[in-house]
């Protein structure tokens, strides 16, 4: 009854007002839906991990659950694509290099999201001696290619996304996750610092240069 006090313009706007309301409420869940299975849809089995490994990731929110292994989409809040990190870190100066050699800094600056286990310059500095300088030359793009996309995982995968087993990466061989006492490896190697944010994925700060099974 009150309403028809209401001049006209006023009775629209109300009734206008609740045609939206109801659309959203109607419009949100079949969105949610679409997104939640387009993610499932693109997921890799694993993986949970005690969290004793030194992060560069913010604390996961209260009530939050670990996505599951290539599930997660990019981590919020970070504005810095994985090359522009890696490139921007002194840990990381050969790995920049390679990626610019191998071809493949447009691809790790694209959309992904991926998993980059990063080998600091320490790791690389620790191969056989010419090794790095042999890799970085034309002739061998190939074979520094299938290297580094061994380092690549499919999927945003933050440290409390891992459990030991096999994970299958860029490259097509499998990495092999250890857990145990807090204490990561992949295919030998030290995750020494986790979750280092980037806008299209992640990078694992790794002590050691991985190599395929078919490249000696």
């Amino acid at each position: 009854m009150k309403n028809q006090n209401l001049p006209s313009w006023m009775k629209q706007l109300t009734g206008f007002a609740g045609i939206i309301g109801a659309s959203a409420l109607i419009g949100f869940p079949a969105w949610a839906h679409i997104n939640s299975n387009t993610s499932v849809a693109n997921a890799t089995q694993t993986q949970q991990v005690p969290g004793k490994v030194k992060t560069a990731a913010s604390p996961t929110p209260t009530g939050a659950s670990p996505a599951p292994m290539g599930a997660s989409p990019a981590p919020m809040g970070a504005t810095k694509d994985i090359v522009a990190i890696a490139s921007g870190d002194t840990q990381f100066k050969t790995l920049t290099k390679a990626l610019g050699a191998a071809g493949l800094v447009t691809t790790l600056q694209g959309k992904g999201p991926f998993t980059v286990f990063a080998p600091t310059d320490a790791a690389f500095a620790a191969l056989p001696k010419g090794t790095v300088e042999d890799l970085l030359k034309p002739a061998n793009k190939a074979k520094l290619t299938k290297i580094l996309t061994y380092h690549v995982v499919p999927g945003s995968v933050l440290s409390t996304s891992l459990k030991s087993g096999d994970v299958k990466s860029v490259e097509g061989s499998s990495l092999k996750v250890a857990v145990s006492a807090g204490k990561v490896t992949v295919s030998g190697a030290n995750v020494v610092k986790a979750d280092i944010k980037a806008s299209n994925g992640v990078i694992h700060e790794i002590d050691k240069v991985l190599m395929p099974p078919d490249v000696k």
